[in-house]
């Protein structure tokens, strides 16, 4: 990901005016390993989802670049983005809206054979019998519809869609936040194993940084449309240097209701997309602010090695 900027217009009237416009996404760049498993994390309304889907072209980008293995995707004509995109799958949310109700659950898995590849009925039915015991599901699922699973087997059933084609990227988005935290675990195993079997690279959406902590290598802090921190999983829960990624991991629950825990505390609401403030977009909550932060955006920058924030207050350049 490179710059890429999603902006959608408010129209208004009769004539449809365009009298405003949504920064979604602002400016995000960010980079996947091979194998890699970078999380996405951030309040509801930051721009996670967007992100996710830019990435696959369901939205079309306002401006910047989405390149796998080279290739710009914000730069091929629509049957070529269709062609491309058998390397980038997605799992989606919610696993009932996101499965046709009238297809068996074998016809959901075999769709995007018949659609990408040259595969004889026989084959594509061995092929989707195999994906389907691989996720946990047995072969006389096939036969049944998505009203007939459990949550959990639902999402099972939308991985081994996403593994059809054997993309090279998958990109899930809160994969588990609708599903039991028993089911989470066995799903989030799921995806490591598939992982480690596959060599799949992951872009884990997700506001649950006990998951997040759980599945991720890599974490990228999103706020506001933007990304103001990027680290290694340890680096970040054992000291976030974003005063934005220091407060969500203040505030998530831990297994021990008598610890005390040191707490820093943001007050106030995210400002509109629609209306950012000047500068840093975070300075309005942020109990270190200085004037800088109130007139100059951060650019996210490298502080140490793998390490990249956006803050005026950390690195070499800080303020004083």
């Amino acid at each position: 990901m490179r710059d890429l900027v999603k902006r959608f217009p408010v129209e208004r009237g009769l004539l449809r005016k365009v009298v405003a416009e949504v920064r979604a996404v602002d400016g995000v760049s960010f980079t996947i390993a091979a194998g890699e498993t970078l999380c996405l994390v951030g309040e509801s309304g930051c721009g996670k989802s967007t992100v996710g889907r830019l990435i696959l072209r369901l939205i079309e980008p306002t401006s910047g670049q989405v390149l796998l293995n080279g290739v710009d995707i914000t730069a091929l004509d629509r049957e070529a983005v269709r062609l491309h995109r058998r390397h980038i799958q997605m799992v989606f949310q919610d696993p009932y809206a996101s499965l046709n109700p009238r297809l068996t659950a074998g016809q959901i898995v075999t769709e995007p054979l018949e659609n990408y590849g040259d595969m004889g009925a026989r084959e594509r039915e061995e092929r989707t019998v195999a994906l389907l015991e691989r996720v946990g599901l047995r072969a006389e699922a096939m036969r049944k519809f998505p009203f007939e699973f459990s949550g959990g087997q639902r999402q099972r059933l939308g991985i081994a869609r996403a593994l059809a084609l054997r993309p090279d990227v998958i990109v899930a988005d809160e994969p588990v936040s609708a599903l039991d935290v028993s089911v989470q675990a066995q799903v989030l195993n799921l995806l490591m194993d598939l992982q480690e079997e596959y060599g799949l690279a992951y872009l884990f959406i997700s506001h649950d940084l006990g998951v997040v902590e759980h599945i991720s290598r890599r974490v990228a802090v999103m706020y506001l449309g933007r990304i103001v921190e990027i680290a290694d999983r340890d680096a970040l829960f054992a000291g976030p240097l974003h005063p934005y990624a220091e407060a969500l991991l203040a505030a998530a629950p831990v297994p021990a209701p008598r610890a005390r825990r040191d707490r820093l505390v943001i007050e106030g609401e995210v400002p509109s997309p629609l209306n950012p403030p000047s500068g840093c977009s975070f300075h309005p909550r942020c109990p270190y602010a200085v004037a800088r932060c109130r007139s100059e955006e951060p650019m996210l920058r490298e502080v140490t090695p793998g390490r990249f924030v956006a803050c005026h207050l950390r690195g070499p350049q800080a303020a004083a």
